[in-house]
């Protein structure tokens, strides 16, 4: 097992993939569900804050919905192929975050910057895990 692998499954206390994954994923639901309501209840306010499009902010609210089914259904079932398959979308909106932020497709603040970034830190770092998961099954 990898020093990164190990790490992961210390963090979450067990040797057992399945479970393993299926808190990763858990978490991810519960994170993406949370990220989604706030942008679409918070994009008026939000929006202003971060220099970042209203209607950006709250489409992307709205396109969490079927995501946070998507994890919640595998979180409920982990298996190897949906653990994968979200782990990939994740690192998928990674690449699509910081690809619209170096494109100057956006133009966020500072604020707004560190906003994009972080979020894909910490959705990198649940891909990262989810692969892990999904290959120990």
């Amino acid at each position: 097992m990898s020093q990164a692998a190990s790490l992961a499954f210390a963090l979450f206390r067990t040797a057992d993939a399945p479970t393993f994954l299926r808190r990763v994923l858990t978490l991810d639901a519960v994170t993406s569900g949370a990220m989604g309501l706030m942008l679409i209840v918070g994009a008026g306010q939000l929006g202003p804050l971060l220099g970042l499009p209203v209607e950006l902010l709250r489409a992307v609210g709205y396109a969490f919905i079927p995501f946070v089914a998507l994890v919640a259904v595998a979180a409920a079932r982990p298996g190897r192929a949906l653990g994968m398959i979200v782990g990939l979308l994740n690192a998928g909106w990674v690449v699509a975050s910081i690809g619209a932020l170096v494109s100057g497709a956006l133009a966020p603040n500072l604020l707004g910057m560190v906003f994009v970034a972080g979020q894909a830190v910490f959705v990198g770092v649940l891909a990262e895990l989810q692969i892990i998961g999904a290959r120990r099954l």
